[in-house]
């Protein structure tokens, strides 16, 4: 892909950017660089890797969501300076 100062124009005008010609000028060339350099991934020979391999084995670390025992709610809302139907009532801190 050819970064041309349209493309960057484009760009700038999604972003909403104002960009000086200098700038956009500067922009187009580091951008040509940067699509380049990222280019060479497509010299790489990738025939025998397979589609998203990682270099270790990811796996599911997490214990299934299974429903226990809960407290009773009477006995943790004893423990609260103040409640109201069944909840913790706390402060108001946002106006």
């Amino acid at each position: 892909m050819k970064i041309t100062q349209d493309i960057i124009e484009h760009i700038a005008d999604l972003a909403r950017l104002n960009l000086s010609e200098a700038e956009k000028e500067k922009l187009t060339i580091e951008m040509a660089n940067i699509v380049a350099y990222v280019d060479k991934l497509n010299e790489l020979d990738t025939t025998d890797v397979p589609p998203t391999s990682h270099v270790k084995p990811v796996h599911n670390i997490f214990r299934e969501d299974i429903a226990g025992k809960s407290y009773d709610r009477d006995k943790i809302l004893a423990n609260a300076p103040s409640h109201e139907e069944g909840c913790f009532k706390v402060p108001k801190v946002v106006e």
